[in-house]
Parts: structure tokens; sequence; C-alpha cells
């Protein structure tokens, strides 16, 4: 039984809500925003057709309140709920709530969701499943000497990780025998801090890792399809960075067993919608099930260039109780695409957030460039939230033909207020390990340092003068973007330093 949904309330804020909304209105579909305090002006409040204030700007007393988003939900009418990424998007007491409300969930089953977000429940369930996993504990262990025995037996290095974890939270690599004990009261301490949950299990470290995920969309009438696979290696604090798809290692064969073991995974714990099977693969191309993430993920814009797939729509038609209007057939990849995720972040501090006022925000463009945004320029990149300013996306007939645009993109984007993301994307876009498709999840730690690109401060009354010139800039008749600098040297794009 299918069930045309006439109007969305996005569950969330940033560029992810804007990309929603752009795919319902070309649908014809209504559009709901909800928003804290500090984002009343924000892109996705004034873009969506109805906008619902719900909290201050503590994602606890905002988009983290089931009660209010459901609220608002009611209020305006919406029919359904898309909850982006992040958020309560991997909540299954969202969903079910969802369901209690009469409103469509547009993501998993609340079981699902709950089956998957364990992660020992998801490796037990991938074991019968028959999709490789690293070898390690099947599941949570209570006996430390039961433990340290079964990491003896796989070898040192291990990891140590939360059964309820993520985002590098509890996790410990142990190489030694004498520090496991200590690791295993590090990790579970700072998973019950993060979770409320203090469950750890083990499982082999892998040396040289790749992070390779596959899409998947699966509808109620046990169609399951994959969109091929992204490379997610480039990674700070184990958050992503750039991503690229396809990925540039995978031979035909690996990519149709790697495939098949994610649409396996899917089915075994009966998915419905968009979903990310998230794979570790060694040097040696053996791949290792990792995680599934049952919701849209950040980089999925890199899936939908290289498939010319709108997977928001994917998710609403499911949501509607459809067919996949599309079989696995139908799915052919074209080209190369790379993501960077442009972050108000210091690369020369230990990427630590630099928010503040977005004073300049001039995205580049072109043939084959995507920028999906969330602040515009001339508001506040906030602490309250991720510093995300914006995803950046090329697409091109090759790998090396991307990375030639990408590079143009990123010395386009012109960005003050804020340093950002952006030397360290140009920096690792030229690096030989990338460019030859050699690099594994421990490229920052291998390969960037902050004299890389640089890391002095700019002197205050620097910047003063800068924005004073900037402006008188923009204003003259003259176009040229040269300034003369203090030694009588001519510089171009003399803002950039501001990144």
């Amino acid at each position: 039984m299918t069930k045309k949904i006439e109007r969305i309330l996005i569950a969330n804020r940033g560029e992810i809500a804007v990309r929603i909304i752009r795919t319902c209105k070309e649908h014809g579909i209504g559009t709901v925003a909800v928003y804290s305090e500090p984002d009343k002006t924000a892109p996705h409040v004034l873009q969506a057709d109805q906008s619902v204030h719900i909290g201050e700007a503590a994602s606890s007393a905002s988009y983290l309140v089931q009660d209010k988003i459901i609220d608002a939900a009611k209020k305006t009418g919406a029919d359904a709920i898309h909850p982006g990424y992040g958020f309560l998007s991997e909540n299954a007491s969202f969903a079910e709530r969802c369901s209690k409300e009469g409103i469509i969930f547009i993501g998993p089953s609340p079981e699902a969701i709950s089956l998957m977000g364990d992660k020992t429940a998801a490796r037990e369930l991938m074991s019968k499943a028959n999709v490789p996993f690293p070898p390690g504990t099947k599941k949570e262990f209570k006996d430390v000497e039961k433990a340290k025995a079964v990491a003896e037996e796989i070898g040192y290095p291990v990891l140590i990780k939360a059964a309820a974890g993520g985002g590098g939270k509890g996790m410990r690599i142990v190489y030694k025998r004498e520090d496991f004990e200590p690791s295993v009261r590090g990790a579970k301490s700072e998973a019950k801090n993060a979770f409320g949950d203090d469950r750890v299990y083990i499982e082999k470290y892998l040396e040289e890792p790749r992070h390779v995920e596959f899409q998947i969309m699966a509808d109620t009438h046990g169609n399951i399809i994959h969109l091929y696979d992204r490379e997610c290696s480039v990674q700070r604090r184990h958050q992503k960075v750039i991503e690229e798809a396809p990925c540039a290692i995978l031979t035909p064969e690996l990519r149709a067993s790697m495939a098949e073991a994610a649409i396996a995974a899917a089915r075994a714990c009966n998915y419905i919608g968009a979903g990310t099977i998230e794979f570790l693969v060694d040097k040696k191309l053996n791949y290792y099930f990792l995680e599934m993430n049952t919701r849209l993920q950040v980089e999925h814009p890199v899936t939908e260039l290289i498939t010319g797939r709108d997977l928001v729509k994917l998710q609403i038609d499911v949501a509607e109780g459809r067919e996949l209007p599309v079989t696995q057939d139908d799915i052919k990849k074209s080209g190369h695409a790379i993501e960077c995720r442009i972050y108000a972040e210091d690369p020369t501090d230990n990427f630590l957030p630099s928010t503040g006022l977005l004073e300049k925000h001039r995205i580049p463009s072109g043939p084959g460039i995507r920028v999906d945004a969330g602040v515009e320029e001339g508001q506040h990149v906030t602490i309250n939230y991720d510093p995300m300013i914006s995803k950046l996306c090329v697409h091109a007939p090759s790998r090396d033909e991307a990375i030639s645009r990408m590079l143009r993109a990123l010395d386009e984007y012109e960005i003050a207020g804020c340093r950002t993301t952006i030397p360290f994307c140009e920096f690792t876009l030229r690096h030989k390990s990338f460019r030859d498709a050699d690099y594994d999840t421990h490229f920052v730690q291998n390969h960037f340092t902050d004299s890389d690109i640089g890391g002095a401060e700019v002197d205050g009354s620097v910047l003063a003068l800068s924005a004073v010139l900037l402006r008188y800039s923009e204003n003259s008749k003259d176009s040229s973007r040269q300034v003369v600098s203090s030694d009588g040297a001519t510089e171009t794009n003399w803002w950039k330093n501001r990144r």
C-alpha cells in the first residue's frame, strides 16, 4: 500500500536540511524547517515553505527534543519527517515515536536501527550472514583475562571498541599485553560517559587500513540494490574530511564481492531505505565489515554524481511504500567524484574549530562542480553545532581529471572570517600518496604537519586592514584583485591567507 507524502518536516539543520528541501521542491512536496535560536535566519529556514522555532542553541534543548519535533510536525500538518544525519537520525525510539504518532519516518525501522547501532549485535548478525569481519570477540566481554587470551590469540595490535560507540569514542589501540587492562578501563570509562553504556569488545587492529563503504537502498517489497562504493580514508579524529567515488583500488571482482556482502548485510536485518555498509580493506585487499550507518551519509553527493540518482528522492519513494523505480541493472557508474568537507577548523592547530562571522563566502562554479552549503556570507558559524560550512564536490570523466578540477575549485573558493580546511584539502590532493591512490586512514598522521600549509596566525591589525582593503577593492571600479604589500611586492588573491 502506498501513501503520497504531501509535506515533510526536516528534523535537522545546515546543508543537509537545504539538500532535502531542494529535492522536495523539485517534486512538489511541501517542506517544514525547524530551527533553534541561532539558526533563525539560516538558509534552511529561509528556503522552507514553513518554519517552527524549537528552542535555544543547545541541541539538547532543540534539535534533539523529540516532543518539540513531533509537535512541530503536527502543528504544520507534516505527514513525514526526514531526520537527515546526526541528531535523531539513528534514534530508534524517535523512529518508533513517529510511527505511533502516525507520521512517516523517512528511514529504516526502529528494529533495524537498534540492531545495527549495537556493534556487538551487528557483528553477531554479520557472522550469521557470512559477511567477513575482523577477528576478535563476537560480542562484549566481561572477563578481562579471557579477553586478554583472545588478544594473544589474534595477535597485537588489537582494538578495544565500545559496543554502542561511534566517532572514535570508547576506542583504544593496544600494542602490547601490559597495556591491555589499562586500555580496557579507559575505553569503558569513555564509553560510559559518551553513550551511557560501558560494554566493549575486541577486534584485530588492521594496519594500513582503508575505509571503503557501499551505498545501499532497500524497499518494502524485498528489493535491495547497491549504488557502488566510496573511499573515505582521509580522516582526522576518526571523522572523514575527503571522500571519493568509486574507490580507486577495487578490482571488478573485489567490488562485486563487497557489493554482494553489503546487500547480504542489509537483507540480514530486514533493512528499508538508504543505508551504508562500511568496510575496512587491508593492504592485501582483504575486506572486513566495520559497521552499518542506518541513514543518509554526509558524503552521499559523490554517489549521486557517479550514478546520476537522487538518493533523497529514492528515500521518499521507499517511505511512500513504492517499489524502487530502478533495478540493479539500471545502476551504472560514470566517471569519478570527490568531496571535500569545508569545515571552519584550523588544520594548523589540530583541526580545532575556528568559528565566527563568515565575512566572505564566494563559492566556486563551473562544469562538474556542486556545493552544498548550510551557511551564507554574513552569518555566523557557531560553536553550538558541527563547524561544517559546506561540502564541495566535483565530478569528472577520470580520477586525475577530478583531482585537477577539485584543485581548481578549491583555488576559487573564497572564505574570510574563519580558518578552514581548504589548505589541508589542497595539500592532500597534491600529495603523491593521494594522487597515486596509495593512502589509508592514517594519512593525516603519516603525511601531514602544521608546517605543510604554514601555521602562523595572522596579526589582528593585519586582519582589520585586510577587511578594509577587501571592502575597498569590492567597491572599486578596478576589478583587479591585486594588492601591493608593504615590501612593494604584488600579491594576488591575498585574502586566501585568511582561510
